[in-house]
């Protein structure tokens, strides 16, 4: 919030407006953007450079969005991990693309990682605990865990890289219906959502 607050100033609103405004669009932006069964990807296809971010909620990927504790959930985790850090396979990258993997970066309050905000959303565990989940709400505030994965790629024939084919992200993560992609390429910059029935997209 305190970096929405230093932005304002240079907004030409009055400042209590534009404030009640950010505040507004801080708590509904956030609910929207996290929706169990949709996840966020973005592409940029670069010369021969490919770069892949995808954004989940938790539950689209492992099931549950607590740590784990279990040995059952701890594998789930581990499993689901295992698989991102396979991306020439999860993104179907086709081999004649000569696609490598150049930097790969995971982050999840569920790998071990401290969440970024960890201590702002220490004042919403209250409200998150009158959600009839009592306790156990309160016990395990990071309600909206997510899994973030972050990839980068040196192709050496770009040009096989007409299209991004994510059926394998789909079989993979059957909880994930809908993936919203941002699509950058040689043909421009495209939004579109991708389903189990319509994996393939157009670079």
């Amino acid at each position: 919030m305190r970096r929405l607050l230093l932005a304002l100033p240079f907004a030409l609103l009055p400042l209590a407006v534009a404030h009640a405004h950010e505040d507004h669009d801080h708590e509904h932006g956030s609910l929207g953007a996290h929706e169990h069964g949709v996840g966020r990807l973005n592409a940029v296809l670069d010369g021969q450079t490919l770069e892949l971010e995808l954004e989940s909620p938790a539950m689209n990927l492992v099931g549950f969005e607590h740590l784990a504790t279990t040995a059952a959930d701890k594998a789930k985790v581990a499993a689901a991990r295992k698989q991102l850090e396979n991306p020439l396979a999860l993104f179907n990258l086709p081999k004649a693309a000569g696609c490598v993997v150049s930097t790969q970066e995971l982050n999840s309050p569920l790998f071990g990682d401290k969440p970024e905000a960890d201590h702002d959303d220490d004042d919403d565990a209250d409200d998150h605990a009158t959600d009839g989940k009592g306790a156990a709400a309160h016990e395990h505030h990071h309600d909206h865990s997510e899994i973030h994965a972050h990839y980068q790629f040196t192709c050496a024939t770009p040009t096989a890289l007409s299209n991004l084919d994510l059926s394998q992200v789909f079989k993979t993560f059957p909880a994930t219906k809908k993936i919203q992609v941002q699509l950058i390429g040689p043909s421009g910059q495209q939004g579109v959502d991708a389903t189990a029935t319509a994996t393939t997209l157009k670079f």
